[in-house]
């Protein structure tokens, strides 16, 4: 990623979540801290950004830490009429930056502030996140669990048993559950609409590339429901990434790999999920004097990085910020309305955002 690629990126997450942290910047985008640091350096001179402990905010706003939002800590500032809306994600970084914003913005408007708590993939603590949310004070839940598209029964039991309203993000409950409001982006239908896509674009066969997250299975299973029903070849390439060391000579060859199975099997384009997958991608293509969408068109799914790319991604693009507003708007009205009213399941269409790697534009 160039420098001004990069740069971008960090004022993109400062403006979704007020907010920065070096050490999560450095890991997510496989640079050195210092390059972090003089990355901020370099901002702060030029006033985009205030440097602060470990990171960096906005200018003329306080830090906010992993605890807080809306309003302010818990017990620092009184809430509005609405109370307090808990909030449980995996990440601050990627993917749910928008989400959270667009929580706080309803929630602000609505007269209620915000408490976050994280549970990462890598070490999920949802059970103690949920009671410490409920001891902060939190009316009403909102949950994005680790772990996959079905939140694990032992969440859904702790919410049941938490006796307050909650709003699943992004997860749905277990078959054997008593339904609960759910918000989802239709990460299915993104898939089906990537594939359709390049099928106007005349390709017949559309390989898959996705990296191991609770996104890939609906991935995987909109590209299948789509190279089916479109009846496009299904030779083509369908590869599970693995998690590997940024820069590790496994990493890379996972890559290598998938462009040998393209090459061939004639495939010349391909759905990689996520976008640093699809950048990596290009760089890999590059190496072997290839490029995107002449050898290899590309689309990629998330549409966090994608149009920062050397050659600008083509990306389905979960709306991941009204996703959060919607979250908001339900629970809010489950606080405020009559007990026993209907349960509510609403699931957002992601966008295709056409850009250069794909090759061509949206057919009619």
């Amino acid at each position: 990623m160039l420098v001004p690629q990069r740069r971008e990126l960090l004022l993109r997450e400062l403006r979704a979540t007020g907010v920065v942290r070096i050490a999560d910047l450095a890991v997510r985008l496989g640079v050195s801290s210092g390059t972090i640091r003089r990355d901020l350096a370099e901002l702060a001179r030029a006033g985009e950004v205030v440097r602060s402990r470990g990171g960096a905010v906005l200018p003329d706003r306080e830090p906010a830490g992993p605890r807080t939002g809306g309003a302010g800590a818990p017990g620092t500032a009184a809430a509005g009429n609405a109370g307090a809306l808990g909030l449980l994600v995996p990440s601050d970084t990627y993917y749910y930056p928008s989400v959270i914003t667009g929580v706080r913005t309803v929630a602000a408007r609505r007269g209620a502030r915000v408490i976050i708590a994280l549970s990462p993939h890598a070490r999920p603590r949802d059970l103690e996140r949920i009671d410490e949310l409920r001891a902060a004070g939190a009316s009403g839940l909102l949950v994005a669990s680790a772990g996959g598209a079905r939140a694990a029964d032992t969440t859904i039991e702790r919410l049941t048993a938490a006796a307050v309203p909650f709003v699943l993000l992004e997860r749905r409950p277990g078959e054997h559950h008593d339904a609960c409001d759910t918000v989802v982006s239709d990460h299915r239908g993104g898939a089906v609409a990537a594939v359709r896509h390049f099928h106007q674009l005349g390709h017949r066969r559309v390989g898959l590339f996705a990296h191991p997250s609770p996104t890939a299975p609906l991935i995987r299973a909109g590209h299948e429901a789509a190279v089916r029903g479109l009846g496009l070849d299904p030779a083509a390439p369908v590869r599970e990434g693995r998690r590997l060391p940024p820069g590790s000579g496994a990493a890379g060859r996972q890559y290598d790999d998938f462009i040998e199975d393209c090459l061939a099997t004639g495939t010349r384009a391909a759905l990689v999920h996520s976008d640093q997958d699809a950048i990596l991608l290009l760089q890999r293509l590059r190496l072997r004097g290839l490029r995107a969408p002449d050898d290899l068109a590309l689309i990629a799914y998330d549409d966090e990085l994608a149009e920062l790319a050397e050659v600008p991604l083509t990306a389905v693009a979960p709306a991941k910020r009204e996703l959060g507003e919607y979250a908001a708007h339900l629970l809010l009205d489950r606080l405020a309305g009559p007990a026993g009213a209907a349960v509510r399941s609403v699931a957002i269409q992601p966008r295709l955002v056409v850009r250069q790697s794909c090759g061509g534009a949206r057919v009619p």
